[in-house]
């Protein structure tokens, strides 16, 4: 696969915190090129380190603007990335932005890695966990049968949604699934920048994130389903979900109760978190984790000072698996939300893409 030719590709939203995040992953890929940096109106024809604030340290995440500094932005428009010869597109736009343009990215024949809400519930749209669906893929083709596009969106999912169904994935593939209760407890990078005010967040929690709670409770039914012709049908189980913002940096952490489907003892969840085993494993995709999910023996695990930066933001970690007296079993998940479920997830869709030649065909 290295041995191919880079694939043009740009950063559409490229200032703020997740196109940082872009900028820092692709800039370093083997399998991408930069060579298109787009933003606002307002910042069009700017050099990228005069109308970018960048935050990401270098010692992690390498030289600041990625070493494209001196890059000058482009309009969000599709001629102008067409002209450039871009192939991928990388969407860090807000919802609304989002919505207007990636169809016509799509439509002008690029692919669309988004990472934005607009159309993760469309039913001819993948919403792609790697690991966990890489199978779900295949429903671009339907989609550009429907929208007669040469290009397509596929979507990551929710950060926090994210977390919860790799999480879950173990439970449903060997007991099935019948109720979940989370909780969250979310990193103030999740708010974007400049987020949450401070006076509001420090020494404090906020009980309501906007439209969190419904995505937490819809999205991992439809990561969780089953590719059919070209359909997924929703697993079947129920998500109650609360969601609170805490003073933490970067990441989300999860309190799950589960009621399975099956009967089950301790031992065999346990040994069903131990055993998973991800879809994407033999592909060799470069922004895929060693191990997408670690289990922790230690009660006082997982940490997001101790764990959430491990593998580049991209594993999901889940400890304290003990009897719950409502559902049956509860634990801790952790996970980076700007990472993991953000930036990387968006590369790692693409990398699944290029690696199972849709991309191409």
């Amino acid at each position: 696969m290295s041995a191919r030719a880079p694939l043009p590709v740009a950063v559409v939203g490229a200032t703020g915190v997740v196109g940082q995040r872009f900028v820092a992953r692709l800039t370093r890929h083997p399998w991408f090129s930069v060579v298109a940096l787009a933003a606002s109106e307002q910042n069009s024809g700017k050099r990228y380190d005069e109308a970018c604030a960048w935050r990401l340290p270098e010692a992690t995440h390498g030289p600041a603007w990625g070493g494209l500094g001196g890059e000058r932005l482009v309009r969000a428009d599709p001629d102008e990335l067409a002209a450039r010869g871009v192939a991928l597109v990388f969407s860090a736009l807000d919802t609304q932005p989002a919505s207007v343009l990636e169809p016509r990215f799509a439509a002008a024949g690029m692919w669309v890695f988004s990472n934005a809400s607009a159309f993760r519930m469309a039913d001819d749209v993948p919403l792609l966990l790697p690991e966990v669906n890489a199978a779900h893929i295949g429903l671009v083709r339907a989609q550009q049968t429907k929208r007669g596009t040469r290009g397509a969106i596929v979507c990551n999912p929710n950060c926090t949604a994210t977390v919860l169904t790799l999480a879950l994935a173990p439970l449903v593939r060997r007991f099935g699934l019948k109720r979940v209760l989370v909780t969250s407890f979310q990193a103030v990078s999740g708010a974007g920048y400049p987020g949450v005010a401070s006076l509001d967040i420090v020494g404090n929690v906020l009980p309501f994130i906007r439209n969190e709670e419904e995505k937490l409770a819809e999205e991992p039914a439809k990561m969780l389903g089953a590719l059919i012709g070209d359909v997924v049908r929703p697993a079947e189980f129920v998500v109650s979900a609360a969601c609170h913002r805490v003073p933490v940096l970067d990441g989300h952490t999860l309190s799950i109760s589960v009621e399975l489907a099956t009967d089950a003892k301790l031992e065999d969840v346990r040994q069903a978190f131990d055993g998973f085993e991800s879809a994407i494993a033999e592909l060799g995709l470069p922004s895929a984790p060693s191990r997408a999910l670690v289990v922790h023996d230690a009660a006082d695990r997982p940490q997001v000072r101790l764990d959430v930066e491990s593998d580049r933001g991209m594993q999901v970690h889940v400890g304290r698996l003990r009897a719950c007296s409502v559902l049956g079993f509860k634990f801790t998940a952790l996970g980076h939300n700007a990472e993991r479920g953000a930036a990387g997830a968006s590369v790692l869709d693409a990398e699944l893409a290029h690696a199972s030649g849709v991309l191409g065909a």
